[in-house]
C-alpha cells in the first residue's frame, strides 16, 4: 500500500455479496473517506439496467467500480466481474494523485476479477466498450 491508505471493514463482505452465489449486488462503488486514508463502500446495487449504473459515476470525482457484467458469447451466457477504475478528465489533479497511488491497495484484495478498465470519461465507461473487452478476454 503506497499511499498507506486501508479497507474499511466493509469493503471485502460487499464484494463477497457482488460474486458470491447469491449475487446480492450488481455493482459496487468505492471511494475515499473525507481525509483519503480509508477506502470505503460509497454505494451498492442491485440494479440491472447498465445506464443506472453510470449515472452513478459521478462527472467530476474519481472512484472505484466493480460490475458483474452479464453478456451472451458463442451461445452461452457469461458473467465477468469488471474492475472500473473512473477518473473524469475533469476531476482535481490531487484528487487523481491520490485514487491512483491507492488503487492497489483496493484492487489486489479484489479476487476473481475478470477484466479491468481504466476510464476518464463515458465513452470508455460505457456498455459497448466495456462488453468488448470483457468479451475479448478469455472466460
Amino acid at each position: 500500500m503506497a499511499s498507506g491508505v486501508g479497507l474499511h471493514s466493509d469493503c471485502l463482505p460487499a464484494y463477497q455479496k457482488l460474486k458470491g452465489p447469491t449475487r446480492k449486488h450488481k455493482y459496487i462503488i468505492y471511494t475515499l473517506n473525507s481525509n483519503n486514508t480509508e477506502i470505503i463502500v460509497d454505494k451498492t446495487s442491485a440494479e440491472t439496467d447498465y445506464d443506472g449504473f453510470l449515472k452513478d459515476l459521478p462527472e467530476d470525482q474519481c472512484r472505484w467500480a466493480v460490475y458483474d457484467l452479464e453478456f451472451e458469447k458463442d451461445g452461452a451466457k457469461r458473467n465477468k466481474i469488471c474492475f472500473i477504475s473512473w477518473a473524469p478528465d475533469n476531476a482535481k489533479i490531487k484528487q487523481k494523485m491520490v485514487f491512483t497511488a491507492s488503487l492497489s491497495a483496493l484492487r489486489r484484495s479484489l479476487e476473481g476479477i475478470g477484466t479491468d478498465v481504466q476510464a476518464t470519461d463515458y465513452d470508455e465507461v460505457s456498455y459497448a466498450s466495456v462488453l468488448e473487452k470483457a468479451s475479448r478476454l478469455k472466460s
